[in-house]
């Protein structure tokens, strides 16, 4: 019951950082001109914390419609993935004991 209840803390906690990051990085985020590979990655990477943003009622961007095409949809992908890593790897992520070597 431990390990459940600090899951859900930490997925709280990682939750409300990324909304908050989300909030300060959302205007920078989205420059004037083509979007290329590395907008495609930042836009993919903020994509998954969108959703704190979107259920309270504000419309978001989550991609660029003015962007440069296969490049940046390949960044939007390996964004994808990378949020997706670092916020489910903390979920699942077991330290190691200090006295415990084989």
């Amino acid at each position: 019951m431990n390990v459940l209840v600090r899951k859900i803390v930490v997925l709280t906690v990682v939750t409300v950082l990324f909304g908050y990051f989300y909030g300060w990085a959302a205007p920078r985020a989205f420059p004037n001109g083509r979007s290329g590979f590395a907008y495609g990655l930042l836009h993919g990477a903020l994509m998954p914390i969108a959703l704190p943003s979107l259920v309270i009622g504000r419309d978001v961007p989550i991609y660029a419609t003015d962007n440069s095409g296969r490049g940046y949809k390949i960044g939007y992908i390996c964004g994808i993935n990378v949020c997706g890593f670092v916020f489910f790897g903390s979920l699942f992520w077991k330290p190691k004991k200090m006295g415990a070597r084989k």
